[in-house]
């Protein structure tokens, strides 16, 4: 009895509120690529039990949030195909994984009484001055260092421009178009959906950058500071473009700036080749932030701060067991079977086992994907949301 008048008190609070609609988009670390096996690792720091208490449940699975949606694209093993449901872990690039979209909604959901809908467009390995282009940028230009290129390379131009002029803006229209489509039925993703309650476009994160940070093609001084001032340029009329093709001037704008690897201070000796680059990106990537057109809407949030410390450390001294063995198997002309042994013999002699412990709990994927950690995006997820929540308090997105 108890459980139907819940259940009813839900479906009656979900009928009076208007449906906050959140959209997140970006590349693979937006589709997220954390394995729902790294969940255990976030329990091994006590400071991180709370938010693993708000991801799984009594029986120690993955949270099913009662009042948070989402419609997905990107995810599914191509770029339309649509996932949709309630939100649980499952919605990251595969079924068995997990992007910031998972804690950004069991984390929203504290701040707001209303429903929830998240409309996530995620798509590996797309860049922001091409892919997600948007309209009032105008067309991609190759610079002259490109073009002179080309020429020693004695490829055609003119093919070359086609096809860039082909590709420009595809997955920035994608988007556009399954927000619209999402909200023109919203009763197909979210059942309890009344038109009488109406909904409001409350959000809009975006989570990408791996593309157009390795691109010394379109940056060809990117290790300079203003070397990618370009891609600042292009993230402010995206953000106008969303707001002025979904009809919400002042849509709350929450920017994730690309934060692998950890703080750019912390960098190691082996990192210091990538240091001005990364620094001069991630500053370019927040620059729009900081626009007097886009004070107090658009906010831009380091996710280098979740990056882990300890899985870092620990991940360098397997790196350097393994490059100890590769050595050694050269040298002594190791066969395959022997290699192995050797990285192990290695592993056991360069690691403690917490730092094997935490690596086999905690890595399930590279490091530009945030190490396929559940802590780090778990960590992201809920960054956006806290950040959003303190974006729409006074009700700018109305």
């Amino acid at each position: 009895m108890k459980h139907i008048l819940a259940s009813l008190l839900i479906a009656a609070s979900l009928q009076a509120a208007p449906l906050k609609v959140f959209i997140l988009a970006g590349q693979s670390n937006m589709q997220g690529h954390a394995k729902v096996s790294t969940f255990e690792h976030i329990g091994m720091d006590p400071a991180m039990k709370p938010m693993l208490a708000a991801m799984t449940g009594a029986d120690g699975k993955p949270r099913t949030c009662e009042r948070v949606w989402i419609s997905s694209i990107g995810c599914a093993g191509d770029e339309t195909t649509e996932q949709t449901g309630k939100l649980t872990a499952g919605f990251g690039a595969t079924k068995e994984k997990i992007g910031p979209e998972f804690t950004f909604g069991l984390y929203m959901q504290k701040f707001t009484d209303a429903p929830i809908l998240i409309i996530k467009t995620a798509w590996g390995g797309k860049s922001l001055n091409t892919d997600f282009r948007p309209p009032s940028a105008g067309p991609y230009v190759f610079n002259e260092p490109q073009l002179s290129q080309f020429q020693k390379q004695g490829k055609d131009i003119a093919t070359i421009k086609a096809e860039k002029k082909k590709e420009t803006g595809v997955n920035y229209r994608l988007m556009i178009e399954h927000v619209k489509t999402v909200l023109r039925d919203l009763k197909r993703v979210v059942p309890d959906y009344n038109a009488s309650q109406g909904y409001e476009l409350a959000g809009f994160a975006w989570f990408q950058g791996w593309n157009d940070m390795v691109d010394s093609g379109t940056y060809p001084n990117r290790d300079k500071p203003g070397g990618y001032d370009a891609y600042s340029t292009v993230m402010a009329h995206f953000i106008r473009d969303v707001r002025k093709e979904l009809g919400t001037p002042k849509l709350p704008f929450v920017i994730g700036v690309m934060g692998v690897g950890g703080p750019t201070s912390e960098y190691g000796p082996n990192e210091q080749r990538y240091k001005a680059t990364h620094q001069h990106f991630r500053d370019a990537m927040a620059a729009p932030a900081e626009l007097p057109e886009f004070k107090g809407n658009v906010t831009a949030i380091r996710t280098e701060k979740y990056w882990d410390r300890e899985l870092k450390l620990a991940r360098a001294k397997e790196n350097e067991a393994k490059e100890k063995a590769k050595k050694l198997t050269k040298e002594q002309k190791l066969k395959p079977a022997e290699e192995r042994a050797l990285v192990e013999k290695m592993r056991a002699e360069f690691l403690t086992e917490r730092e094997r412990l935490v690596l086999e709990e905690g890595v399930s994927n590279a490091e530009f994907h945030y190490l396929g950690s559940a802590k780090i995006l778990g960590g992201i997820g809920k960054g956006f949301a806290e950040a959003m929540a303190g974006l729409v308090k006074d009700g700018i997105s109305k």
